[in-house]
C-alpha cells in the first residue's frame, strides 16, 4: 500500500500554523545564541534557530531576526546601530540555560544575568562572549535584509575570530562533533543532540 501524501498550501494557512509547521520540517536546525551590545551599553542575549553558514572564505554566517510587536528585536537593534555581534554556540549542558534567554524581556534587562552566565571579552568586537559555550565566532554584519512580505529580517556577518575550547579542536583543523555535542533545534520546544553520525565519502569524478 503506497503512502498517502497531505498536500498543504502555506497562504491557506495563518501565520502561527505556517510557522509551526516549516519549523517542524525543516530539522534539525543549529542555535546561534547571539549576544550584542547597544549603543548605551545595554547588553542582549538571544537564541535565533533560522541560522547557517553560507560562505566558508571569507568565513560567513546568516540568522533571521523576526520583531516584537511590530518593533525590531534588540538584536537586531543593536546590531543596526553597532554592526557587530557574536554567534556563540551551545552545547547539550547549556541546552536549558539558553532557552532561559529565549524570554520576551525589556529592553533594558541583561539576559546574562537573567540566566547567570558570566561574560567573557572578545577580541575583534565589543559584544562580549558566553564564557562557557564550547566555541563562540565574533562576526561584523556586512548585509541586513529586509524580507519582502514578511516580519523577520537576514542578518549576514562575516566572521572576524573563532574561539573554541581546548579538547574540541582537532590537529586536522575542525572541531570535534562529538566532543562538541551540539544542540540544535526542532519543532515546538524541542531539541536534539547528536545522533548517529554517518560518515559517507562523495564520489570521485
Amino acid at each position: 500500500m503506497e503512502n498517502q501524501t497531505i498536500t498543504i498550501d502555506p497562504s491557506e494557512l495563518s501565520s502561527r500554523d505556517s510557522y509551526r509547521l516549516l519549523i517542524s520540517v525543516v530539522i534539525p536546525r543549529p542555535i546561534a545564541w547571539v549576544s550584542t551590545l547597544g549603543v548605551d551599553g545595554t547588553l542582549n542575549l538571544a537564541p535565533y534557530s533560522f541560522f547557517n553558514a553560507v560562505s566558508g572564505d571569507p568565513p560567513t554566517v546568516i540568522f533571521s531576526v523576526g520583531q516584537r510587536e511590530g518593533q525590531p528585536k534588540d538584536t537586531l537593534r543593536n546590531i543596526q546601530e553597532t554592526g557587530e555581534f557574536v554567534v556563540n554556540l551551545p552545547d547539550r549542558l547549556l541546552a536549558e540555560t539558553m532557552v532561559k534567554t529565549a524570554g520576551e524581556w525589556n529592553y533594558d534587562v541583561d539576559e546574562f544575568e537573567v540566566a547567570g552566565l558570566e561574560t567573557t571579552p572578545s577580541i575583534g568586537v565589543k559584544p562580549p562572549r558566553v564564557a562557557t559555550a564550547p566555541i563562540a565566532m565574533e562576526a561584523k554584519s556586512i548585509q541586513i535584509i529586509p524580507i519582502d512580505g514578511s516580519p523577520n529580517t537576514l542578518i549576514l556577518g562575516r566572521i572576524v575570530r573563532f574561539h573554541i575550547q581546548e579538547g574540541l579542536f582537532l590537529p586536522k583543523g575542525t572541531v570535534d562533533a562529538k566532543a562538541f555535542n551540539p544542540v540544535a533545534r526542532l519543532g515546538s520546544a524541542d531539541y536534539a543532540t547528536l545522533g548517529e553520525i554517518l560518515t559517507i565519502l562523495r564520489p570521485q569524478v
